[in-house]
């Protein structure tokens, strides 16, 4: 197989060191299709066009695959390698991300697969007994496909080094979470926009976490939830009905447009407030204490009644004295 007609897939993340395995690939000459795995829970903003620039950057075509529905149903909940500090269970993760990338291989004509991991750089999914589980996962043992470039002289060869696709000599040998090579690099390459460290997905973040938590108990989460979870102050009123407060013009605005079949939206009229949502088999007592707690969020005078529209439904009532009557709410 000459290395002009090589192609291969990188999980591309839009972070440094995935520019930079995709950027070494490049070197030698071989084709990338950069594909971001999306399980919906990679950043709190729609971040497409940002991917698709540094995809760009590197040299690489540009794809997003949606996984939101299999990655509930199938890792999320049961993971086999379990969960990080928070909900984030990464070694399963990043294994189902490689079996997705493996069975798109015919479709973009790829002969292997490269990743921006480097080895003992994050605690549980990085360590090199994890670089090994998650190929076992991927059922990628014997066809020996995934390459990680940027410590690919501490690990056993590849099949893309071994078939002399890959010359193993330009590969690099990073270990541990000193980031000095890849800035040096970053530097050469003349890349100025890129993903800071330690960012990226809100299972690895204690807050989100504990919302997702929180939701589970009440609810089966569904694709169509995730988006909600990401914006807005989140509270349980009684009998865990769930209401969902804007925090700013921006979120306002993103509650507004995300649809959910288990929501109803919730607004106060003539009045500048905060947008809403509360689960739709809120009761009238429910949706009282809910149109106090919005109110409490504006400008409202404590003596003056409003009207708070639920959909095709309005409440009159007062907001609250203080916020803090409210702390016992929050999540």
């Amino acid at each position: 197989m000459s290395k002009s007609k090589i192609r291969c897939i990188s999980l591309f993340s839009g972070g440094l060191d995935s520019m930079i395995s995709v950027k070494l690939m490049k070197e030698q000459g071989i084709d990338v299709s950069a594909l971001f795995i999306d399980t919906g829970f990679g950043s709190t903003k729609d971040n497409r066009a940002i991917l698709e620039k540094r995809a760009k950057i590197v040299g690489a075509d540009f794809e997003i695959v949606n996984i939101r529905d299999s990655f509930i149903k199938e890792i999320l909940f049961s993971p086999k390698y379990g969960y990080g500090k928070n909900f984030n269970p990464c070694i399963d993760c990043h294994a189902n991300m490689i079996r997705v990338a493996k069975a798109l291989m015919p479709k973009f004509g790829a002969s292997f697969i490269i990743t921006g991991e480097v080895l003992a750089q994050r605690p549980m999914s990085q360590r090199k007994d994890a670089l090994l589980q998650v190929k076992k996962l991927a059922n990628d043992l014997e066809e020996n496909l995934l390459l990680r470039p940027l410590s690919a002289k501490l690990l056993e060869p590849t099949k893309p080094e071994l078939e002399g696709w890959v010359d193993r000599e330009k590969l690099l040998g990073i270990s541990g979470r000193n980031r000095e090579v890849q800035l040096r690099l970053a530097k050469e390459y003349g890349f100025e926009d890129y993903e800071s460290p330690g960012g990226g997905c809100l299972l690895t973040d204690e807050r989100f976490s504990n919302k997702l938590r929180d939701f589970i108990k009440y609810d089966k989460l569904e694709s169509e939830d995730i988006e909600l979870l990401k914006v807005g102050r989140h509270l349980r009123l009684r009998e865990g009905i769930k209401l969902i407060v804007g925090r700013n013009a921006e979120e306002n605005e993103r509650i507004k447009e995300l649809k959910n079949s288990k929501m109803i939206s919730v607004d106060v009229e003539d009045l500048p407030s905060p947008f809403s949502k509360i689960s739709k088999n809120a009761d009238n007592e429910d949706k009282m204490l809910a149109a106090k707690i919005i109110l409490t969020f504006t400008k409202a005078k404590k003596d003056e009644v409003y009207e708070v529209a639920f959909e095709d439904e309005v409440v009159r009532a007062t907001p609250f004295e203080s916020r803090d009557e409210i702390l016992k709410y929050y999540l």
